[in-house]
């Protein structure tokens, strides 16, 4: 036998069960770092194909519901907005949980719309996931250029709590990928979970302080809505974005669930990610 062909007396390549804190596999979504921005890329370009007003759309749907809950609940309601102008502080609220439900929609239906990629194609399933998450914060950018003018409207100008912006958008598309990757990975399976999404998202609406301050709750039970990680990131949000004091409590939960729900997330996606391309 030709010395080219000869084995070698120990294993070039060992595969081994990855530990539960690597889940994530870093070193394999960086191999594939293009695929993720081509997959971004796409989804962009379809989301916006063959429209007239393409990225116009980010910005009309969260305004013209400001404006509608501007009239019914700022103006007959009455609704207290803890000393900000209704329209900016709804406004700010809608764009971030249109930014999360979008992302946790569009996520959750990420791989069975690929669903024929992932059947011919070998790449880490979660970039999947990822890419669609991460495009709708282009969106997201878009909607928060409309919101500079209306803060300078309202007399509100830049401070130096804006720092803190980045990282309230991080952990909210962090814990959009987390919710995202586990209804996705379910409804490979179960397309039940498409179905009960909508719902359960249109529930966490009404559950979060979008359109009204957590001040309005009764302090007997504001532990309750405390314990809905979007009650830290959407009152934190508007705190950075308007100057106001942090309620650390509410924020500080906000972001350890949120990570501790992407590690389960993760590790959870990779275990199933086996039988994706049986069950798709």
């Amino acid at each position: 036998m030709p010395a080219s062909y000869v084995l070698p007396d120990k294993p070039l390549v060992v595969i081994e069960r990855s530990a539960a804190w690597a889940s994530m596999n870093f070193r394999g979504l960086w191999t594939y770092r293009e695929l993720f921005y081509f997959l971004m890329w796409r989804d962009l370009k379809v989301r916006y194909r063959q429209t007239v007003l393409g990225a116009t759309w980010a910005i009309l749907q969260p305004l013209l519901t400001m404006l509608i809950f501007t009239y019914f609940f700022g103006r007959l309601v009455k609704v207290p907005s803890d000393g900000i102008p209704y329209p900016i502080f709804a406004y700010a609220g809608l764009v971030t949980w249109s930014f999360f439900s979008s992302a946790v929609s569009l996520g959750s239906n990420s791989l069975l719309a690929n669903s024929g990629v992932i059947a011919k194609v070998y790449f880490p399933r979660i970039i999947i996931p990822a890419a669609t998450v991460s495009a709708t914060l282009v969106d997201f950018g878009i909607t928060l250029v409309l919101l500079a003018p209306l803060m300078l409207y309202y007399g509100y100008a830049l401070s130096w709590s804006f720092v803190l912006l980045p990282f309230f958008i991080v952990l909210t598309a962090l814990f959009a990928l987390a919710v995202g990757m586990l209804i996705s990975a379910f409804a490979v399976r179960y397309r039940d979970a498409l179905y009960a999404t909508p719902f359960l998202i249109q529930i966490w609406f009404f559950m979060s302080p979008v359109i009204y301050p957590s001040s309005l709750v009764p302090p007997s039970h504001r532990w309750l809505m405390e314990l809905n990680p979007l009650t830290g990131i959407i009152e934190g949000f508007r705190a950075v974005l308007f100057g106001r004091p942090l309620n650390w409590s509410p924020v500080l939960f906000s972001v350890a669930f949120p990570m501790i729900l992407l590690i389960y997330a993760a590790h959870r996606f990779r275990k199933a990610e086996r039988t994706f391309a049986e069950f798709i």
